[in-house]
């Protein structure tokens, strides 16, 4: 009987195979030099690319991807299909919503709430103290 092996190993464009393992908590994949807290959910379809960084009680959602190098702060809650772009950071409790796209080395502060549907730009920096709601346009 074969052995069934624990981890994904997934070839980039360049020939660079990447490793994932599933996270003890959802089951999502995670790359070998990602980060990821045991207490943080991730869901079984999400995953989390090399070098990113998913904290305490973060929650990733159905289908999302938190890309190179981003970063998912304490209680911070990802949405369905939602993508973190490349050094992006989502700051404690913000909530990105379903769809969401957050461009490379955007920041989301913490306690920011985007909704469905809704691009945030490369580079951006999205605050807000009174945690308003960033909308779709």
């Amino acid at each position: 009987m074969q052995q069934r092996k624990n981890y994904v190993e997934i070839e980039e464009d360049n020939g660079t195979v990447l490793r994932y393992f599933h996270h003890t908590n959802g089951g999502g994949l995670v790359e070998a030099t990602a980060t990821v807290s045991p207490s943080a959910y991730i869901e079984r379809s999400a995953y989390v690319d090399c070098g990113a960084r998913v904290e305490a009680d973060a929650r990733v959602g159905t289908g999302a991807w938190i890309d190179r190098d981003a970063v998912v702060q304490a209680g911070a809650v990802i949405g369905t299909a939602a993508h973190v772009g490349p050094r992006s950071v989502v700051g404690r409790v913000a909530m990105i919503g379903p769809r969401v796209k957050v461009g490379a080395r955007a920041h989301v502060c913490s306690g920011v709430r985007i909704e469905a549907d809704t691009s945030v730009a490369a580079g951006a920096l999205v605050r807000d103290r009174a945690g308003t709601r960033l909308r779709a346009a």
